[in-house]
Order: C-alpha cells, then structure tokens, then sequence
C-alpha cells in the first residue's frame, strides 16, 4: 500500500461536521498505511458548479450553438480548459482510488460535487463511446461513495418509504463510476448521524475505521459486463439476445438497472456479490 496514491473529494460546508471527521479518520489511516492522500475540499476551494464556456480558455469551436460536452473535449485535447479542471484533472489522474465523501442531498450529491463530476470527468479524458463502462478509461482505478444520510435505514429499505438504497444508488455508482470504467466499491454509508446519540457516531467511526484496513483487499460491486451487449448503433446497445435467454431461468435481474422485470437482485448496489454467486453476471 505504500505509496498508492488517494484522492478524497470532500464536499461539505462545515469544518465541525460528521462528514468532516469521516474524512479526517481515512487521511489518518490511509497515510498510516504509506499512501499519499490528497483532498479536494470543494467549499473551502469555492468549486464552481455551474459548467459554462468559461470552462474553456479561447474561441469556441461553434459559438453559435454552444454544447458543453463538445466544446470541452476539443478544449481538453488541444490544452485549453480552465486551469481548475486542470488540476483536478491531474489529481484524478494521479489517483489509485478516489473517496467521495458527501451528504446525501436529495437522493444524490451536493450541487458542488455535481458540479465537480459534470465538469471535472470530461468527455475524451473520462469517457468516450469506445471506452465505457469495463472498458473504461479508468478501469484500473477504484472509486467509492462515503456519504451520510439524513434518514435511518429503515427508511431506505425495499419496504421503506424512501424506498431502496440500491436504486437511489444505481445513477451514481453505474451511470458516473462504472461508466468511466472504475472499479466501484461497496458505499460506506452513515445512517442518520445527526440523529445518532455520539456513541453511535463513535462506532460508526470505528467501523470505517476498521474498513479503511482492508479496502485495498475487497471486491468491487458487480456490473453487467459490455459483452452483454450488441454495442453498436444498429443493434441500440441492447443486450444480446443470447444473454436474455440464458438470464430466463435465473430468479433476480442482472442489475439494480437491468432487472428485465424480475425481482431486484439483492443489495446489488451496496454489497460485492461473492464470485460463486450463480445469480450474477460472470466476467
């Protein structure tokens, strides 16, 4: 582990929050394990959200008719984005893991740290239609989400009333991570802290404490392989009628997302599947 490299972006506004110490536990073991660990604070930094032209430095490619996601690559490839992506760029690339550590606002991440995955994974140096999903650019990197919750888990349960985990989850984990190729490990989520009396806290603490020892070590969540799919215009990257076939007999879906109109498998997006599960995909 010496020497690995981490990056943490760090998204809340208070100095004194639990995420704070969340964030402060994994520098401490992390750098106890030789690793270099860099953090993004996203407030203290004044992160801009709003992804705008003045992300790039020069004329514009077709200033009439301004798309971000174009604009941005061409700015990307020819070194002319603004000098913040610019350094983020560096730390990601840098980065053998990267913690996102956040409140849950609204089923999903701070506006900030929004702002930071729609400009900072940029099309070309994130993704690009030959590389995605497993055959991601950042297919050798790990990634992770570490964020509180403002509701208990009950809450969150299938029966719950905030309904499941893993699909308020699937959006982020699949459709951000694992689409720019990373290995997704299990979320470390805190339920409800605010609301946890401090030994609670404390042994939340503890217990990501006590992960952080092995994180190296763990098996990333499960995703549907690329090979699944017909991944061509023509064939709507659709999954291959072969897999649908094989899948026919098997109780869950293959996802959170690919359900095919079976049950959920369970924990899909919250747990790594033990690799002699005959319910999940093989790689």
């Amino acid at each position: 582990m010496a020497g690995r490299n981490v990056l943490i972006v760090y998204a809340h506004q208070s100095p004194a929050s639990f995420n704070a110490a969340v964030r402060d536990v994994a520098v401490e073991v992390l750098e106890q394990q030789g690793c270099r660990v860099v953090v993004s604070d996203l407030y203290a930094m004044n992160f801009r959200a709003s992804a705008t032209s003045q992300d790039i430095k020069g004329e514009l490619k077709n200033p009439e008719h301004f798309h971000y996601g174009d604009e941005t690559m061409f700015a990307w490839q020819e070194g002319r984005l603004s000098d913040d992506i610019t350094q983020e760029h560096r730390k990601v690339e840098e980065a053998e893991l990267i913690i996102f550590q956040f409140p849950m606002y609204w089923f999903s991440v701070p506006a900030i740290l929004k702002g930071w995955l729609d400009r900072v994974l940029t099309q070309g140096f994130a993704f690009s239609l030959e590389k995605m999903y497993n055959n991601g650019i950042f297919k050798h990197k790990k990634a992770m989400l570490s964020f509180s919750t403002g509701a208990p888990e009950s809450m969150f349960l299938p029966d719950g009333i905030n309904g499941d985990i893993n699909v308020t989850l699937w959006p982020l984990q699949n459709g951000v991570l694992h689409f720019c190729g990373f290995q997704v490990l299990a979320p470390q989520i805190f339920w409800a802290p605010t609301f946890s009396p401090p030994q609670v806290r404390e042994a939340m603490l503890g217990a990501w404490r006590a992960r952080l020892g092995g994180l190296w070590e763990e098996t990333p969540l499960t995703f549907a392989p690329s090979e699944y799919f017909d991944l061509s215009f023509q064939g709507g990257f659709r999954l291959r009628s072969e897999v649908k076939e094989e899948r026919s007999e098997h109780p869950y879906g293959i996802t959170t997302g690919h359900h095919l109109g079976k049950p959920l498998p369970p924990n899909n997006q919250t747990k790594a599947t033990p690799p002699n599960d005959k319910n999940q995909p093989k790689h």
